[in-house]
């Protein structure tokens, strides 16, 4: 705890989207990745935010830190636009003389986030220099929870500030009003298709897609070349994916099948794969970390991200010259998270400085290599591993959030009749 940073502990325990875990993580447990599009929202982890007491932000992806993936989200500018992952990212902030300890602290600003939201340690001690608003991180689940929990104490919100609520739970936010509008002068660095509330009561902060895996070497034959090839019991029996009422990437994953067979083509879709022996999981650890290769387990193809094959290059404990896994990339589905001021907070003022600040470059290049996500801010410079390893997705699947939330249930009760009966 700092003198700008207060963590609430409510037994929560952090989860990183995609499964890219924390540092000190992966060294207690020798290979580790996060899980975070994240995306939503994500299933499994440990607690809390890494911050800290100092504005250092400096430090290499690989090297050890205290709380995060690592601290070199935000580095030295390449000639490229990337970043160099080994840079010191203080060439990334603006220096200052002061210290939070100087700074005369007026209030504080509650944020409510997802398990996976990792920051590097003395972030938020940027915005106290700036504001001299104190951060107060919550814990409150996945995003399912996050937007049933202000749907709860709507009016009389828990926080200030909501973040990590994405595309498929953003309709159902939206129609129970628990969001108040701001149109944050960093909407003008985001690009239009992440804007996807016109009245402005949530805005994008990151982007990320889910998407099938493989271990190449793991295959007894060629690389499947798309969803189409996934139905074939070689590649079906070697497939785990996540249950899409307990999941995130799960759900992802069955919506990227909706929007690709459509409404009377996807139940057939999910017929093939269960006669083809897919193995279905509860949420991701158990998929990517029990089944598949990555965590001891027989199988070769897993629904995970599409900046899953960076994690394990950095996190490797051998040295790859390029991923050793695979992206099916016309299975990718995008999640776009966002934040949003909660109807009710009595801290108006501190609560838009902080959306203003999730949408600044000093937070948008954090995020990358601590949450494994994309910032929503397109003048934010990408790390180079993310530039090099990261698959690219051109064209991501999409469906609209009022159609999700329509058909959220009936789609994963026939998923269910289909593939657990």
């Amino acid at each position: 705890m700092t003198a700008t940073t207060t963590m609430v502990d409510n037994g929560e325990s952090l989860h990183l989207r995609g499964g890219q875990r924390s540092l000190p993580l992966i060294v207690a447990l020798i290979l580790a990745l996060v899980g975070t599009l994240a995306a939503c929202s994500s299933d499994d982890g440990d607690d809390a935010t890494a911050t800290g007491d100092t504005v250092d932000l400096s430090g290499d992806e690989a090297d050890d830190t205290d709380d995060s993936d690592s601290d070199g989200a935000a580095m030295d500018d390449t000639d490229d636009g990337t970043t160099d992952d080994s840079a010191d990212a203080e060439a990334a902030a603006e220096e200052t003389e002061d210290t939070p300890e100087a700074v005369e602290v007026t209030g504080s600003v509650r944020l409510i986030t997802h398990d996976s939201f990792l920051v590097t340690e003395g972030l938020f001690d940027n915005f106290t220099l700036e504001t001299g608003y104190e951060v107060e991180v919550v814990s409150g689940g996945d995003a399912g929870e996050l937007v049933s929990r202000a749907i709860l104490t709507a009016g009389q919100p828990e926080a200030d500030v909501l973040f990590g609520v994405d595309n498929t739970f953003l309709q159902r936010a939206l129609d129970a009003e628990i969001f108040e509008s701001y149109a944050s002068a960093g909407l003008a660095t985001i690009p239009s298709e992440l804007q996807l509330d016109p009245e402005n009561r949530v805005t994008p902060i990151d982007f990320g897609d889910v998407c099938v895996n493989y271990w190449t070497d793991a295959l007894d034959g060629p690389a499947p070349a798309g969803l189409d090839d996934l139905t074939d019991p070689s590649y079906a029996s070697s497939f785990v994916t996540e249950d899409p009422e307990t999941s995130s990437p799960g759900f992802a994953f069955l919506l990227a099948t909706i929007a690709t067979y459509g409404e009377d083509g996807w139940q057939d879709y999910w017929q093939q794969l269960t006669d083809g022996g897919v193995t279905v999981e509860p949420g991701w650890s158990e998929a990517y970390y029990g089944q598949f290769v990555a965590g001891g387990g027989d199988k070769a193809i897993v629904t995970s991200y599409a900046t899953s094959p960076v994690a394990e290059v950095i996190f490797a404990e051998v040295d790859y010259e390029e991923p050793p896994t695979g992206v099916l990339t016309d299975s990718c589905f995008r999640q776009i998270e966002f934040a949003g001021i909660l109807a009710g907070t009595e801290n108006r003022d501190g609560a838009e400085k902080l959306v203003d600040f999730m949408t600044d470059t000093l937070f948008q290049e954090d995020m990358p290599l601590n949450m494994f996500v994309y910032p929503a801010n397109s003048e934010a410079a990408i790390p180079s591993s993310f530039e090099q390893w990261a698959t690219v997705v051109d064209s991501p699947l999409t469906l609209e959030p009022a159609e999700i939330e329509a058909n959220r249930s009936r789609w994963t009760q026939e998923w269910a009749e289909i593939v657990l009966r």
